[in-house]
This record gives C-alpha cells, sequence and structure tokens, in this order.
C-alpha cells in the first residue's frame, strides 16, 4: 500500500472537499501532510504554525498530530480561502485561523513547529528563522529537488533554498516528497 493511500483524517477530507468547492488547486499534498502530521505530533504541548491555511489541508494534516496541551495558529489572506477553513477547526479551541498577512503569526510566536507554506518563506526569509524556538522544527515544501551543490533550479542556483539549507541558525536537510518535490526540514539550533 503507497503511503498516499492510507487513511486520511476525516479534517483532511473535509478541507479537500472545501478546496475542491473553492476550486482551489494548491493544497498540501499526502507525502507532506503526513510529514506536518509527525511534526506536530513531536511537540504535544507546542505552538504550532502554519503560513498560508489556504483551504485548511494542511492545517488539517498539523491537526493530525495535535496533543492536548497543543495550540495551533494558521493565517490566510484570502478572506473566503480563511473562512472555509476555520470551519473545519470550528469545534476545537486550540485551532486558530487569522485573515491577513502572515505577519499576524508574530504575536504568537516562538513556534515548535512552522509550516511555512506562504508569506514569509520567500519575502523575509530571515524572519522564519527568528520565530522559530530553540529546537523548533521548520517545513519548507514546493521544492524541485536538485542533484547539484549548492541547489539549482531552472538553470540558476536556488538563493532561497540555499539560504535554508545553510543558515547558521538552522541544522537542515533536504527530504524527497515525490520522485519530483521536495522539502527543506530545519531545527533551530540552541
Amino acid at each position: 500500500m503507497d503511503i498516499a493511500e492510507r487513511a486520511v483524517p476525516p479534517r483532511v477530507v473535509a478541507a479537500e472537499s472545501m478546496a475542491a468547492k473553492a476550486a482551489f488547486k494548491k493544497s498540501c499534498i499526502p507525502q507532506v501532510g503526513r510529514l506536518l502530521g509527525l511534526a506536530a505530533a513531536s511537540k504535544p504541548c507546542g505552538t504550532i504554525a502554519e503560513s498560508g491555511t489556504g483551504s485548511g489541508v494542511g492545517t488539517a494534516w498539523l491537526h493530525s498530530g495535535l496533543g492536548a496541551g497543543a495550540r495551533l495558529v494558521t493565517v490566510e489572506r484570502d478572506e473566503d480561502l480563511a473562512r472555509r477553513a476555520a470551519g473545519v477547526f470550528v469545534d476545537d479551541k486550540r485551532v486558530s485561523v487569522l485573515t491577513g498577512d502572515w505577519r499576524l503569526l508574530e504575536q504568537h510566536a516562538p513556534f515548535d513547529v512552522f509550516f511555512c507554506d506562504g508569506g514569509g518563506k520567500r519575502d523575509d526569509p530571515q524572519r522564519v528563522v527568528e520565530l522559530l524556538s530553540p529546537g523548533g522544527l521548520l517545513i519548507l515544501d514546493d521544492f524541485t529537488p536538485s542533484p547539484d551543490w549548492p541547489p539549482r533550479f531552472g538553470g540558476e542556483v536556488d538563493e532561497l533554498r540555499l539560504f535554508y539549507l545553510t543558515h547558521p541558525a538552522l541544522h537542515a536537510t533536504e527530504i524527497l516528497t515525490t520522485p519530483s518535490s521536495s522539502a527543506v526540514i530545519a531545527t533551530r539550533r540552541p
């Protein structure tokens, strides 16, 4: 059985349904989702954050590993998508869906897990690193695998990926999520 064929948490199914109704096509893939659930489970009393809620699929995967003492805060700039995603979690007070700029997350930092899938990843990567607690996990997906060092994309050095992989405050690696996609996983050094 392929990992993508395993049982999918009910809130992920609900969020995927919301994505289909909203014609939102940029949802988290199951391979990354399972990684998000594992990351959240590793911090059972942690503060978990997500930039770029979309319709809530990644949020639902994070929620699948959320400990009883943890809290999850996510932000989406599209009001309609944020409203739809909030509906998936309306019965769980551990989850907050914010509407607006990704910097709204700053008031909830530091983060034990930060899935930076929207704002911040490209426009303020240094601030993304600063929002992590020591030992906090950072997950960045949607990269194209590169066999080269330094990593390349479109024939050029991928400066963004290189920033995260070589940042002195991070211990980072890149993993394949599918044969044609990868994610950078990092932890903030103490």
